[in-house]
């Protein structure tokens, strides 16, 4: 954990980051880490974006491998409210970076530069219904290319079609929603193949273009959201957040302790 507080995000250096358990987080407002995202865009830097929520951490602490990753060069924010809340103890300017939010404020205000946008992630119907909404809510929104690659690993096979997909689109950005924790590998092996800033957006896709529901707002300003998503899919969703989110408590409360 850096020792330092910061009260204003904008003073904290881009290479200093807030340690929740073993992952470290940069801290930022909302608003600035859109501008950063859109700055790495603009400058077709190769670098990985990262939204890390409560149950990254834990998978974190349980996997070297994948904390490495979240730690590696690039960003990654706090994707959750537990998160957000144990980096403000640190940072108490930060906010929580929402992936679909992000994704979002991105698509907005990237359409004043003419930002190319490629969608690697989901099924074809969901990418369809994507596209639709998006130009519908963000006129003028300029789609380079979608890719919906069959079920699997993130091997070669992958990695090389979804390269030459993105370069041929002529992309400026790759947004990936593969899910937790595969996109995140996909996204930091495409930003050093493409050069271009990918980032790894969880359930973004689906939420904008319907195919899931999102939590009302009123819902995620309590920080309720993930009582929404556990009601909305309880199969898929419980071990996440019954078993997650105490495993996270304690992750938290063991890194306490050690500093």
């Amino acid at each position: 954990m850096t020792e330092a507080t910061y009260s204003d995000v904008s003073s904290v250096p881009d290479d200093v980051r807030v340690k929740v358990g073993p992952v470290g987080f940069h801290a930022r407002g909302f608003d600035q880490a859109v501008a950063e995202v859109l700055e790495t865009v603009a400058a077709r830097r190769g670098v990985s974006i990262r939204l890390a929520n409560a149950w990254c951490v834990v998978l974190a602490s349980e996997d070297a491998e994948y904390a490495s990753l979240l730690n590696s060069p690039g960003f990654t924010y706090a994707d959750g409210a537990p998160v957000a809340r144990a980096i403000r103890r640190e940072a108490p300017a930060s906010e929580q970076v929402r992936g679909p939010s992000l994704f979002e404020g991105v698509i907005d205000a990237g359409r004043v530069a003419g930002t190319r946008h490629f969608f690697l992630g989901a099924t074809e119907e969901t990418l369809s219904a994507l596209a639709r909404e998006l130009e519908a809510r963000y006129p003028g929104v300029e789609i380079a290319g979608v890719w919906s690659p069959p079920f699997g690993p993130v091997d070669e096979a992958m990695l090389s079609e979804a390269t030459a997909r993105v370069a041929d689109a002529e992309a400026d950005v790759v947004w990936v929603g593969l899910g937790t924790p595969k996109q995140d590998y996909a996204a930091v092996e495409l930003a050093a193949r493409t050069g271009l800033t990918c980032a790894a957006v969880g359930a973004a896709f689906d939420f904008v273009a319907g195919t899931v529901r999102e939590a009302p707002r009123w819902m995620r300003r309590v920080h309720l959201e993930w009582l929404f998503r556990l009601a909305s899919e309880p199969r898929r969703l419980w071990r996440r957040y019954l078993i997650g989110n105490a495993k996270f408590v304690r992750v938290v409360s063991q890194g306490a302790r050690e500093r």
